[in-house]
């Protein structure tokens, strides 16, 4: 069940590049997937242990209004105590979301069992649908006994525990990840950067999470062929309106069409590297050194801007800096990005989004800090938990975590089960999309930049290497995490080889390679919040597509004929309108239907990344001409 569907994976989790939203309760938002076979090659009419008999439509249109009603209800409570327990980390915080989440677990495990008594019906479009998604949304299904799905709860609850409380010594202080993190952003002395790399990777008890995890695996992968699924990848595959296998495949073309952009913005930031470390930290061939990248997981290299600079003259501006000479505080940050929504003709988010969000880092207290997006009630009680800093990648965060709010609103009168995205993709790229529009112009608009210091086009290729050390770099990451997922999923990788193929996947997409030796019992997927959390991440590398598609239809609409990278949509109303119609949408309809509303076309394309940067490419492939690129 959507309130439900997420069994123990907590809040509807979506996270683009380092973020996610919650959705109503804590199931994880069903994605859309109508197909009479989803791939599975299995029948339904196991599942469960349903039984089967005679049934007729009406009898299936009252379980899924039953169903949806018991959804609205227990998923605003779900979602009061998930909140809670991210705000505050205790003992028994911890032991009400496991109860809760156990609760959960056996309710949505009931519900998609019982969807078997229904497979042989000729049902409606919309029905079906929503027997699918009962079916295939949940993200951790247990086996239908209360003991497995207790034993579910209790693991995922003490792995996400002991990745959020684990700390570091620095400097005869405990540090949480949030501070190692930016320790990572801005040092620039590498030995003290595979100090805390390492550190963080060995402070949430990697053996325990590795055994964890182990036995996780092997009780959802039951949970999932109870429901007529071979494993848990093929069930998470199976929500895209398409079947597994093609999904997969789907991927992969995706990931080909944006490959070759990677492969010279690696060449490019490698040899760099190596001008500023010298061989001996980092040579001039081969892979990267994974903590020289300014990101604990090298899924970014945006705080490498110094690093990767294009011209000497550097970026034509610091957004962290205007910023700060603006005088911004956190609640600043989040009402520019609120203004954003509202120039496209959107009505503001409710008062109570102010009175009951976490906008600032308590300090007397241990949160769950994760920037992430709430829905709580399936109708207008949003909210954002986020330990806001004053920087230009907040800036952009607040942004897209507010895209998961105003998605959420325009879709409310939707049912129930239709109260989410397309698919996962959608709810992380509508965000971004509007984060593509935080142009020169756009900060000229909003006054964080005076006219005077607008930079001509002799800056762009400068700013085009600050977004790419972004969104290009994540590309590979995230495509490798739901690949090393699907592996131990189906058994292509055992538990004495997580972490060796955890790295060989990591060298094979990203080219990169850890900076010390790694222990037998290191356990370093762990290290990435979505894995300690069991967040399916390929909606983060889809929404990394669709952002740059939706942008490039959104500037045709809007009449813009400059280069794509200097489009910004600030203000337009009319784009605004067809923008939020595609958001009204939900996942009612397949996800091509919402992607062809808004885009005219029924296929996501890479070729709009392309095109947004093909000045860059256009440079580097000149850059890189007498470097050996590759690893």
């Amino acid at each position: 069940m959507r309130a439900l569907l997420g069994g123990v994976a907590i809040g509807a989790i979506l996270a683009g590049a380092g973020v996610y939203y919650f959705g109503p309760g804590f199931g994880s938002v069903p994605n859309a997937s109508e197909q009479a076979d989803s791939g599975t090659g299995s029948s339904a009419s196991g599942a469960g242990g349903a039984e089967t008999g005679d049934v007729t439509v009406a009898d299936a249109e009252a379980f899924l209004a039953e169903t949806e009603a018991e959804m609205r209800e227990f998923g605003e409570f779900a979602s009061r105590t998930a909140w809670v327990q991210n705000n505050f980390i205790t003992y028994d915080t911890n032991w009400l979301l496991e109860r809760m989440s156990t609760q959960a677990t056996e309710m949505s495990v009931a519900a998609a069992g019982e969807t078997a008594r229904y497979a042989d019906l000729d049902l409606p479009e919309t029905m079906a649908r929503k027997m699918n998604f009962l079916r295939a949304g949940i993200t951790l299904p247990a086996p239908a006994d209360s003991a497995a799905a207790a034993r579910l709860s209790e693991l995922t609850t003490r792995m996400g525990s002991s990745y959020s409380s684990g700390l570091m010594e620095i400097d005869g202080e405990m540090v949480d990840h949030n501070e190692l993190e930016n320790i990572m952003r801005t040092s620039r002395d590498p030995e003290f950067l595979a100090h805390v790399w390492d550190g963080w990777r060995r402070a949430y008890d990697p053996a325990q999470m590795s055994t964890d995890y182990a036995e996780m695996v092997e009780i959802a992968n039951q949970g999932a062929r109870d429901l007529g699924f071979d494993n848990l990848a093929q069930m998470w595959l199976s929500n895209y309106d398409m079947p597994a296998d093609e999904m997969e495949a789907e991927v992969e073309r995706l990931w080909g069409q944006v490959e070759p952009l990677y492969q010279q913005l690696h060449c490019h930031v490698r040899a760099n590297l190596n001008e500023l470390y010298g061989d001996e930290i980092q040579a001039a061939e081969g892979p990267i050194r994974a903590d020289l990248l300014g990101n604990m997981w090298a899924q970014s290299w945006a705080s490498l801007s110094d690093v990767a600079a294009v011209s000497e003259s550097g970026p034509a501006y610091n957004l962290d800096d205007l910023l700060v000479e603006a005088g911004y505080d956190q609640h600043q940050m989040v009402e520019t990005a609120e203004s954003f929504f509202t120039s496209l003709g959107m009505e503001p988010l409710p008062e109570t989004f102010w009175e009951r969000s976490l906008i600032t880092q308590p300090r007397d207290r241990q949160v769950a800090c994760h920037a992430s997006a709430w829905n709580m009630d399936y109708e207008d009680d949003l909210r954002i938990k986020m330990c806001t800093r004053v920087n230009g990648d907040d800036f952009v965060t607040v942004h897209h975590e507010l895209g998961h709010n105003f998605y959420q609103r325009a879709y409310n009168e939707q049912d129930v089960l239709f109260q989410t995205g397309a698919h996962d993709g959608f709810h992380e790229a509508i965000g971004d999309f509007i984060a593509l529009s935080v142009t020169p112009e756009y900060l000229v608009q909003i006054g964080l930049l005076d006219e005077a210091d607008m930079p001509d086009e002799s800056a762009d290729l400068s700013l085009l290497m600050d977004t790419a050390l972004d969104k290009i770099a994540f590309l590979p990451f995230a495509v490798m995490m739901d690949q090393w997922r699907w592996q131990v999923l189906r058994g292509e990788i055992t538990p004495e080889e997580y972490n060796e193929q955890w790295w060989a996947l990591r060298e094979s997409y990203q080219g990169i390679v850890p900076p010390v030796d790694r222990p037998g019992d290191a356990f370093d997927p762990g290290s990435k919040y979505h894995i300690a959390n069991n967040v399916p991440y390929l909606r983060y590398f889809l929404s990394f597509i669709m952002q740059f598609q939706f942008h490039e239809a959104a500037c045709e609409m809007a009449g813009w004929e400059g280069p794509l990278h200097r489009c910004s949509i600030y203000g337009n109303e009319e784009v605004g309108a067809r923008f939020n119609a595609m958001m009204e949408m939900g996942a009612s309809q397949p996800w091509p239907d919402a992607l062809e509303a808004f885009t005219g076309t029924r296929e996501m394309d890479g070729s709009a990344i392309i095109s947004y940067f093909q000045p860059l490419m256009t440079y580097l492939e000149e850059e890189n001409a007498d470097r050996n690129c590759g690893w």
